[in-house]
């Protein structure tokens, strides 16, 4: 079991795709909690009762209400987080028990924030840039200000304390095909532990 990990605007999503179509069982909690917190989505019920029905916007989290909110309060984060991560968690697992690939990637965003995550994967995998090329491309992405993208950066670990707490380190700062060459590497590397863990 791999932890993929890194900054906001690191990576994380095209390091996972391409682990994906290489054949590994990727299991992104991202996508968990954005399903947890769509229409319809399980988290929804608790959501309402504990930030109340003006965080629910046609049926869905409203999530740029809700981020402003949790950024600008640690308590509301703290209340979201300890709604959201049992689930998250419970979903996580779920989907590995049933997983089919040589090996599971799960693509857990706080993993070196959290002892937890740390303790249920056997490498840790990060996905590297500098923070400039993170608040550019958040931004690109987003829209989002550049003092709103650093604020969340502040929230997160730290690049050096990532860095110190990673196995294997994929260099993201350059093009995609530099990305899926490392990611090719590393899924060969990958497939070699798997294969020796299972003698």
């Amino acid at each position: 079991m791999v932890g993929l990990t890194g900054g906001i605007g690191s990576g994380k999503s095209a390091a996972a795709d391409a682990f994906a179509r290489l054949g590994a069982s990727v299991v992104d909690t991202d996508v968990i909690a954005r399903e947890l917190t769509a229409a319809g989505g399980a988290a929804l019920p608790e959501i309402e009762r504990v930030f109340g029905k003006q965080f629910i916007l046609a049926g869905a989290m409203d999530r740029e209400r809700m981020r402003q909110h949790v950024f600008s309060d640690p308590a509301a984060r703290k209340a979201l987080e300890a709604l959201l991560h049992p689930m998250i968690r419970e979903e996580a697992e779920r989907l590995t028990a049933a997983a089919a690939g040589p090996y599971v990637m799960q693509v857990i965003p706080l993993l070196v924030e959290s002892a937890d995550s740390r303790r249920r994967v056997d490498r840790v995998l990060v996905i590297d840039c500098p923070e400039e090329t993170q608040v550019a491309r958040v931004r690109q992405r987003s829209g989002l200000p550049e003092e709103q993208v650093r604020s969340i950066m502040r929230t997160q670990a730290s690049r050096a304390e990532r860095l110190a707490a990673a196995d294997d380190v994929i260099d993201n700062s350059g093009t995609i095909d530099a990305l899926r060459n490392q990611v090719d590497a590393l899924h060969r590397r990958y497939l070699e532990l798997a294969s020796t863990s299972r003698r």
